[in-house]
């Protein structure tokens, strides 16, 4: 149960914990989003409540260097930070116990889900720091495409299941299945290791490693002095605004709130427009959308370490933009039902795509000695790239309509795959 030393732990352990990351984001993002539209909340409400909810993750950029900073412990260098704060995401997620009514309380709501989010945001970026740490440079893109897979696993499950539930079982209960979720993943880090010589249980003496260093030289990092916080954050910017860096995450976070904001305004005109209900809605999303971007995901990441993670991004920004633009063109055709339920699950095709060639992209650029922060800075952007699509397009749909607001994403798209094409050509060119 070490992961440095199992390829198929490692996947398993890090699909299981971006799965439940998405399980309460389905709750969230999806299930309840869709409730409130079908129970007559404003789309600009709906929006902020989103937005609430993932102000922590805008500042989750703090907690990287945080966990780089202190990464010394007999349980290993990430595990503590995961766990710990996996335990704190289950206690403050009772607290959503205390709401009675979620559509009378919804204000009150969001700021409970945000006090979980700062939990789930460290949790987050243990996580990311422990991937980028612990994968082998030969299967990023095979294990970022399991731990996506999971994250949308995750978040179809939540929206299907919480939907059903908030339906016939009520608020209350959702909430309770949701804690109980969330403690099976502290039960399953307490038993994995990250190296052989690591710890199931916290040691509040001194460090004492039960195997030498030198068992596995290909794997084990060699002990040495935590770096102080002016080196990280140093480095940390270095790395974050570097030319090539900001070139090639601009169009990433372009892509990612594309696809943000036409799947909000999509949702709502279903629902408001062509009269779906948000059960319906809900389900499906959580079972065609989730069936394909699960497969989508894992045949990404495996294209992605065989072609290449840069030559994978661009072509996943072309489908993306060519998708928007295409599908918003032919809004009158969504009174037809087979249309209007195609192109709802081709947009949970979207996001894995862009995902499966975007993280192995990212993790190669990140710099050495902070490849951590950098990349948990990184994710924070594209968590919050969907939450303020999120909320852009709540606020958007009060005076646009739907096929509007998603050719305004196409153009994003657009440009994304352009600036990314003329990037990887130059720097292919200079050989970097």
């Amino acid at each position: 149960m070490t992961l440095s030393r199992s390829r198929p732990l490692r996947y398993g352990v890090f699909f299981y914990l971006y799965l439940m990351q998405g399980v309460p984001a389905g709750f969230y993002l999806t299930a309840l989003s869709n409730y409130f539209t079908a129970k007559g909340v404003q789309p600009n409400r709906v929006g902020a409540f989103i937005a609430i909810i993932g102000l922590p993750w805008a500042f989750q950029f703090i907690w990287g260097p945080v966990i780089d900073r202190f990464q010394h412990s007999a349980m290993g260098r990430r595990k503590p930070w995961v766990v710990g704060s996996q335990l704190m995401t289950v206690l403050a997620s009772g607290s959503l116990l205390l709401v009675q009514n979620p559509v009378a309380e919804i204000n009150t709501l969001a700021w409970l889900f945000c006090l979980r989010s700062v939990f789930a945001a460290i949790q987050d970026a243990g996580v990311d720091a422990m991937a980028i740490t612990i994968i082998p440079e030969d299967e990023r893109g095979r294990v970022n495409a399991c731990m996506r897979a999971g994250y949308l696993i995750g978040t179809g499950l939540g929206a299907a299941v919480f939907a059903t539930v908030l339906r016939d079982y009520g608020f209350h209960t959702a909430a309770l299945i949701q804690i109980g979720f969330l403690l099976t993943g502290v039960v399953l880090m307490f038993v994995i290791r990250e190296q052989p010589h690591d710890r199931l249980l916290p040691s509040f003496g001194n460090r004492r490693m039960d195997h030498p260093v030198q068992a596995v030289p290909d794997r084990v990092m060699p002990s040495q002095p935590d770096p102080d916080f002016r080196w990280l954050f140093t480095e940390l910017f270095r790395g974050l605004f570097a030319r090539r860096s900001l070139l090639l995450f601009g169009p990433i976070l372009l892509a990612y709130t594309s696809n943000s904001l036409f799947a909000r305004a999509y949702n709502h005109h279903l629902i408001y427009e062509l009269g779906w209900s948000d059960t319906d809605l809900s389900v499906l999303t959580g079972t065609y959308g989730m069936i394909v971007a699960t497969g989508i995901a894992l045949t990404g990441g495996y294209l992605a370490d065989r072609i290449g993670s840069r030559r994978m991004l661009v072509i996943m920004l072309s489908v993306v933009a060519v998708y928007l633009i295409g599908f918003n063109l032919l809004a009158s055709t969504w009174i037809q039902h087979e249309v209007a339920q195609t192109g709802l699950v081709a947009l949970y095709f979207m996001d894995p795509a862009v995902s499966a060639a975007a993280m192995p992209v990212l993790m190669g650029i990140c710099r050495k000695g902070v490849e951590g922060s950098q990349f948990t800075t990184y994710m924070a952007f594209v968590n919050l790239c969907d939450i303020a699509g999120t909320f852009f397009a709540g606020n958007a749909l009060l005076y646009l309509t739907a096929p509007t607001i998603g050719l305004a994403a196409g153009l994003l798209a657009v440009l994304a795959t352009f600036v990314a094409l003329f990037t990887i050509r130059h720097y292919r060119a200079t050989g970097r």
